[in-house]
């Protein structure tokens, strides 16, 4: 090489092997440098800007959401090159995996940053800790409101009571006019500071419980009855017979869902988890083979397009339950925290959040009530409080529960009781220790 190649290489002159090197790392081996990005899996992308990234050796990388859309497979890759990053990393992240492997957390709420020490464990310690303070400063300024309000009231009596004694003297004029006017005077001066001395306490109260109150986190949880969701043990809920799917994948021989079971399916994406789905639900004809529901069910996708965007949160509900009164509806939306008016707002003006929220709850109260429940990457794209709202409602589920996710804590927090995975075109049962869980 001449020495002017050199100069422009620099540091860089073994920029090759470091990129096959980084590429491996992250389970990218098997792709060549001459290949063009258009080639490759939206996860495959994501990676792929990572390694880029690691290449250029900055002194601080930022991350932005960087496990979303992957698969399980590459989230580990992720989360090993994380782990081994020697610089300095920020991530915003609601990969609970990932924050694992953080040594500080900066939570953003209200305009406001507050920085937490340690993992995402850690963290969790530290605010269940913040929040059982909040809650006891609450109950605390509660009781003084209370009490304030009842000195407020005893002062109002005491106070009619001297008036009334004033009044008494001045009719009988048991003393000269001018010291009885003089006395009414100087008690209308006192009874006023005593009453505005009051209305201060009382004020001040007040002011110390939204102070508290405001300290007091309001991640509220979905809390709804769903009886008619319950499946006997043994019933048979789903049927899978020597299906083929519309993209290749298939399942060999039968595969048979029973009573309330709770499945994971796994698998790479582009595995057709999601084409397995759709054909459970009948919006695919399958190539071959058999895939009968025997309950009612309802296939929430990843694009959450139930809901009608031009209807309210209430309306949506009423297209799954049209026989519901729409006093049933709202007390119903109400335990999936939707009151009042934000039951009146119409779906396309609501956040992510709460646009998925209005979708679980329309099609778990559905009528008939869904006895099986599919759910396509549900935690894609939540925040960490919405992944708590709907792992609690899931909690009131007492039907079978499909679950495609690559998201490993949340899966284990709804209580699975079944892996499935897919795997280059075949559907197998496989253990919990091989995704990583003790049995």
């Amino acid at each position: 090489m001449a020495e002017e190649h050199f100069e422009t290489v620099g540091d860089d002159w073994d920029v090759e092997e470091r990129a096959l090197a980084t590429l491996g790392e992250l389970g990218l081996g098997h792709i060549g440098l001459d290949r063009t990005v258009g080639e490759l899996s939206g996860g495959e992308s994501v990676l792929l800007r990572l390694a880029a990234l690691l290449l250029r050796r900055p002194d601080v990388l930022l991350l932005d959401e960087p496990t979303n859309n992957l698969d399980l497979y590459a989230r580990r890759r992720l989360h090993a090159a994380v782990a081994s990053w020697p610089g300095v990393m920020v991530v915003v992240s609601h990969d609970r995996e990932l924050l694992e492997l953080v040594d500080q957390i900066a939570d953003l709420r209200s305009g406001e940053l507050a920085w937490y020490g340690g993992n995402f464990s850690a963290y969790e310690e530290a605010l269940a800790v913040e929040q059982e303070a909040a809650e006891r400063m609450v109950r605390v300024a509660e009781a003084d409101l209370r009490k304030q309000k009842k000195e407020l009231a005893d002062a109002h009596v005491k106070l009619a009571r001297r008036k009334r004694y004033g009044q008494k003297m001045w009719d009988t004029k048991r003393e000269p006019k001018v010291v009885m006017g003089e006395r009414k005077r100087q008690a209308q001066v006192a009874a006023g500071k005593h009453r505005i001395m009051h209305e201060e306490k009382l004020a001040e109260a007040k002011e110390r419980l939204d102070e508290a109150a405001e300290a007091v986190r309001d991640d509220d949880e979905i809390r709804v009855d769903l009886p008619y969701t319950a499946v006997p043990a043994g019933r048979t809920v789903l049927t899978l017979r020597d299906l083929e799917l519309a993209y290749g994948a298939r399942v060999e021989g039968g595969c048979d869902l029973h009573g309330p079971e709770r499945i994971a399916l796994i698998g790479r994406n582009g595995a057709g988890k999601t084409t397995l789905l759709r054909t459970i639900a009948g919006e695919l004809e399958p190539v071959a083979g058999e895939a009968t529901a025997h309950v009612p069910l309802r296939f929430l996708p990843q694009r959450i397009d139930v809901l009608d965007g031009e209807l309210s949160v209430a309306e949506n509900v009423a297209r799954f339950a049209p026989d519901a009164t729409n006093n049933r509806i709202r007390a119903r939306l109400a335990r999936f925290l939707f009151r009042g008016a934000k039951a009146d707002q119409k779906a396309a003006t609501l956040s992510g959040g709460e646009r998925f929220r209005a979708a679980l709850a329309a099609l778990m109260l559905a009528e008939p009530a869904p006895q099986l429940l599919m759910l396509d990457e549900p935690t894609n794209n939540l925040d960490l409080a919405s992944v708590r709202q709907l792992t609690t409602a899931l909690e009131s589920y007492e039907g079978a529960l499909i679950v495609a996710s690559h998201d490993l804590p949340f899966l284990e927090s709804i209580g699975i009781t079944r892996w499935l995975l897919l795997e280059e075109g075949e559907l197998k049962e496989i253990t919990p220790e091989a995704v990583g869980f003790p049995a």
